[in-house]
């Protein structure tokens, strides 16, 4: 990859930039960030990484191979509309700005461009997202697979269906904030239950982890390895008794298609608002 410009220096896009560094994609002094005004920002993510930085957008643009769209959402309409005398169908624009539609970015844009849209969470600040992508038809499979390795720097990456992407903001997007949710319930029974805090933090993490790491290496369902964990009359039988009598497992449902529709009733919203006088 030759250069990348970002637009926005927030921590998604910083998380971003330190995935790509970090797996050695592309040479640091090819990386170059702006975001609207706030230059101590920008100084301090060329201090951190190495990047460049400007406000120049004719120098930013330059040689751009591929373009990420990473400002607050509510921010996109002004964002592109400043920029897109710069941008070109040859580039590949990577968007993470939830909410935003393809067909919207490029209403914004006044032009058709290549466009990849995606999803990932803030697990990306530690190589850790589970990040969704859907991409448009004037992608190539070249960009395909750009967008592919770029996103795998920080996680794991899947293409989907862009209607699909709402689901997806529910689910993973979302996600993390329902698991830090669930460790707050289980620090907050430790302490009840008398154990140190510290040390009742460590044996919670490493319960979510080594969990996780079954899920994902056995060839057994979850509901099957809950249930060897569960023998009659045990302890697990008599917590997981309790779980199901507050309806646990069906609030998480209910709880992921909630977020599922609160995001696409957003980015309709968003949608509308930021076309409004476009075509």
């Amino acid at each position: 990859m030759q250069k990348i410009v970002v637009v926005g220096a927030g921590s998604m896009a910083e998380a971003l930039i330190s995935g790509i560094l970090e797996k050695k994609l592309i040479d640091r002094n090819n990386v170059w960030v702006t975001n609207n005004s706030n230059k101590e920002r920008l100084t301090e993510l060329q201090d951190r990484y190495g990047i460049q930085a400007t406000y120049d957008l004719p120098t930013l643009f330059e040689g751009a191979e591929m373009v990420m769209l990473a400002m607050k959402p509510k921010d996109a309409g002004n964002a592109i509309e400043s920029i897109r005398e710069h941008l070109n169908k040859e580039m590949l624009i990577v968007s993470v700005l939830a909410g935003v539609s393809m067909k919207t970015i490029e209403l914004l844009a006044d032009k058709p461009l290549s466009i990849a849209r995606s999803m990932p969470n803030t697990s990306a600040a530690v190589g850790k997202s589970a990040t969704a992508i859907a991409v448009n038809e004037r992608v190539t499979k070249s960009q395909v697979e750009t967008a592919k390795i770029l996103f795998e720097s920080v996680g794991l990456a899947a293409f989907v269906e862009e209607e699909q992407l709402d689901a997806v903001t529910g689910l993973s997007g979302s996600g993390p904030a329902y698991i830090y949710y669930l460790i707050e319930a289980m620090e907050e029974s430790a302490a009840e239950i008398g154990l140190e805090q510290q040390m009742a933090q460590q044996l919670i993490i490493q319960t979510l982890i080594g969990a996780a790491e079954m899920v994902k290496n056995s060839i057994k369902s979850p509901e099957q390895l809950r249930r060897e964990v569960t023998s009659p009359g045990g302890t697990t039988e008599a917590g997981i008794r309790v779980l199901e009598e507050h309806g646990v497992q069906q609030a998480f449902v209910s709880c992921i298609k909630a977020a599922t529709a609160q995001s696409k009733k957003l980015g309709e919203a968003l949608s509308s608002k930021l076309t409004v006088g476009k075509h």
